[in-house]
C-alpha cells in the first residue's frame, strides 16, 4: 500500500470520527485533521512523482 493512501484511509478515519463526535469542538477537530492528512496525501503522491507539481499543473489548465 502506498503511504499517500495510508494517509487517506487516515482522513477517512478521522471524518467518521467527526461524524461521531459528540460537540462541536470535537467535529471541528477531527475536521481539521482530515484536511491534514488529506494535504499530506496530496503531498506525498507529489513526491512519488504521481502527479506534477502545482505551477505546473495551472500552465497545463490555461493551455487546455
Amino acid at each position: 500500500m502506498k503511504r499517500s493512501d495510508t494517509f487517506r484511509d487516515n482522513a477517512d478515519n478521522c471524518l467518521q470520527l467527526a461524524e461521531r463526535s459528540q460537540g462541536q469542538p470535537a467535529h471541528n477537530r477531527f475536521l481539521r485533521m482530515v484536511e491534514a492528512w488529506t494535504a499530506l496525501a496530496n503531498e506525498q503522491d507529489w513526491l512519488d512523482g504521481e502527479v506534477p507539481p502545482v505551477a505546473a499543473r495551472s500552465r497545463q489548465r490555461q493551455e487546455a
